[in-house]
């Protein structure tokens, strides 16, 4: 049985050693530079006793921030990404946090390090990288490790405004990437581009099939997802095939017309998460890749990435949402409603992941830790772990899941109990709209909505009127030129409450 991640890349580099690996569309590394280097950077961790420890890694996106990723996982290491257009607060706290001994840049990042007050020594990629290959070494680590040996943390938001740095393990990465690639059936020929950071865990799902299949991945620069038409052409130059990207990516392109002037001609799987894909939207990239397959992809984190999934397989009306289907193979979901039951057939419940592709926890922080990851309360005979995601979801007439809403989307209002999401959806559904985020004001009990579109907000609320109960309707209406995004390319509903309470209203 696989208990190492980088067994993917030594397969990988005895099978296509001058293969492609990862390029940024300039500069590429094939999979013996990869391995080669990956080896280097270990071995220069060992000599200076940074093994089986956090190292983190400040690099702009590009192949060799994935070369070094590997490099701390063969010295017995987890990787702590973070990147220049993360706000210097949070990185600050994210190094207050892991206490590395090692921060690894890129010529593009030493000067903006040395002004994090780290601790520890500050090197440079290209410094280390040819270090010579300590063998024995690095063979030893292997040999002593297990699968629950962690391999990198991430760091989410948390809702005091401290990020919680997320820990994942071989194992359930290894559980991850096996059960995705069944579900979205990889292969040698497979070219991804790769939309997300390299400091979100979505990145995952191109980064280790690429070494488990020999497949191809191009990171790209997230410049360019600024510039529709030219992203599409870069699709096309480059050949990809698979895209995994968020909601906001997809809808940027398909909103803007983009589809009308230029198709990605290559595209083969199309597959999408983070947020409820308006229907509106989602058809038009149906209509423009008839002959593509379409994934929907759901999962927190916590859960490794992704852990739901479902085939589209039928037509939907513009009132519907599409289905997030069902677990991966080896992963139950278990919907609990508020008195920790099992929901029933037609009842939502909170969305709650049982399985091996559940991360560690939280890094250093064993108070969020246990309250999120508890004891299977359908369980009262032994130890047991279940993720709490705080998603609601319910099951439709097809024995699909849905997901319904964030718990903290929920509202109370005019005596009715009201989820955000299903505004959203509703305002979605709207041709001149291209994107709606809503937010709700506890103090005057109002709902807001923000929208980005090309309809006045009195025009808007009139359709509105048609389409949603009066208690629904939103109380404020304020037009956007942008949507503010999360790092992980969620709308930023804390950015929306920001902007109301300070009464910026644009």
């Amino acid at each position: 049985m696989q208990k190492h991640i980088l067994d993917y890349l030594t397969q990988a580099v005895q099978r296509v050693p001058q293969k492609m690996a990862y390029s940024n569309g300039t500069e590429e590394l094939c999979f013996q530079e990869v391995y080669d280097q990956s080896r280097s950077i270990g071995s220069f961790l060992c000599s200076v006793k940074s093994c089986r420890e956090p190292v983190v890694i400040f690099m702009n996106k590009h192949p060799r921030t994935v070369a070094a990723f590997f490099g701390v996982i063969a010295a017995g290491g987890y990787y702590v990404p973070i990147d220049s257009e993360m706000p210097e607060i949070r990185i600050k706290l994210i190094l207050q946090n892991v206490k590395a001994k090692i921060m690894i840049c890129d010529e593009a990042t030493v000067e903006s390090a040395r002004n994090f007050d780290f601790d520890g020594q500050i090197v440079q990629y290209n410094e280390i990288c040819h270090t010579e290959i300590a063998e024995q070494t690095l063979q030893k680590i292997y040999e002593q490790s297990i699968d629950t040996d962690p391999i990198y943390i991430v760091f989410t938001s948390g809702s005091t405004g401290i990020p919680k740095g997320v820990v994942a393990c071989h194992r359930s990465v290894i559980d991850y990437i096996e059960h995705l690639s069944e579900v979205m059936e990889f292969d040698e020929d497979t070219v991804f581009g790769n939309q997300t950071p390299l400091y979100v865990d979505a990145c995952l799902k191109e980064l280790y099939p690429t070494l488990k299949f020999c497949a191809s991945t191009y990171l790209i620069d997230r410049e360019l997802f600024m510039f529709p038409i030219k992203l599409v052409e870069f699709l096309n130059e480059h050949k990809i095939n698979t895209i995994c990207w968020v909601v906001s990516a997809l809808t940027m392109i398909s909103a803007f017309g983009t589809l009308d002037l230029v198709k990605p001609k290559y595209l083969r799987l199309v597959a999408f998460g983070s947020e409820v894909f308006p229907i509106k939207q989602f058809n038009r990239w149906r209509e423009a890749l008839p002959d593509a397959k379409f994934v929907n992809l759901y999962g927190p984190t916590e859960g490794t990435g992704m852990c739901c999934y479902y085939k589209v397989d039928r037509s939907f009306a513009q009132n519907e949402v599409i289905p997030i289907g069902h677990p991966f193979d080896n992963t139950e979901i278990i919907l609990l409603n508020e008195d920790n039951e099992r929901a029933a057939q037609d009842e939502a419940g909170e969305i709650c992941i049982r399985g091996t592709s559940l991360v560690l926890g939280y890094y250093n922080n064993f108070e969020k830790t246990n309250e999120v990851f508890v004891q299977n309360p359908l369980n009262p005979y032994y130890p047991e772990r279940i993720y709490r995601t705080g998603d609601i979801g319910r099951y439709n007439q097809y024995g699909e899941l849905e997901f319904v809403s964030r718990k903290d989307f929920q509202i109370k209002h005019m005596g009715h109990r009201i989820e955000l999401g299903e505004i959203e959806v509703n305002v979605n559904m709207i041709d001149a709209v291209q994107m709606a985020g809503c937010i709700y004001d506890d103090s005057k009990g109002k709902i807001v909505l923000y929208y980005v579109g090309e309809i006045e907000e009195k025009e808007l609320i009139v359709l509105l009127r048609e389409q949603i109960p009066r208690y629904m309707l939103p109380n404020k209406i304020i037009r956007l030129e942008r949507m503010p995004m999360t790092m992980n390319g969620k709308i930023d509903r804390t950015a929306l409450k920001d902007k109301y309470q300070k009464g910026k209203g644009k």
